[in-house]
């Protein structure tokens, strides 16, 4: 479906994308989309029904970048780190070069005086489309299994 060079930029992509989150540098985390992009955060029971509530719903890179500016300046929270890991990207089709891709993921939340915990876990099911700077995201909408969920996410998943 994508040659090996593609494979790779994608494979690379959701690394870095993963990295870029967990380094609590959040300025890096708009850039993995487009400026027309969706991110949405949407418990599994929604989505398979066909329900459009979501826990958060981002739909431009502007948005992204307001969300960013809440984390660093304006929301009050107990800090945390968290940690990605993501199962290996599957090509589902590739249409009008947009690469329509999945991948399964696990976000693991350590609080600064206690022990590490599961935090979301889920699925991305995203659209990446090529750029001059490499493929980027114009959706990534994250599927999350459970449908308890901690009473604040702050962090992008």
């Amino acid at each position: 479906m994508v040659d090996l060079q593609t494979w790779f930029g994608i494979q690379q992509l959701y690394a870095d994308y993963a990295s870029a989150v967990d380094s609590g540098h959040w300025d890096l985390w708009p850039e993995f989309f487009t400026e027309q992009c969706v991110y949405k955060l949407q418990p599994r029971e929604n989505f398979e029904r066909g329900f459009p509530l979501c826990t958060l719903s981002f739909t431009s890179k502007g948005m992204l970048k307001d969300r960013v500016y809440g984390i660093q300046e304006t929301l009050y929270h107990d800090p945390y780190y968290q940690r990605h890991v993501v199962g290996a990207p599957m090509v589902r089709r590739v249409e009008d070069g947009r690469i329509h891709a999945e991948a399964n993921y696990a976000v693991f939340r350590t609080k600064l005086d206690k022990e590490s915990t599961v935090f979301n876990v889920g699925r991305y099911i995203d659209t990446l489309v090529p750029t001059p700077e490499g493929l980027k995201f114009a959706e990534r909408l994250c599927v999350y299994d459970s449908e308890m969920i901690p009473n604040s996410i702050i962090y992008p998943i």
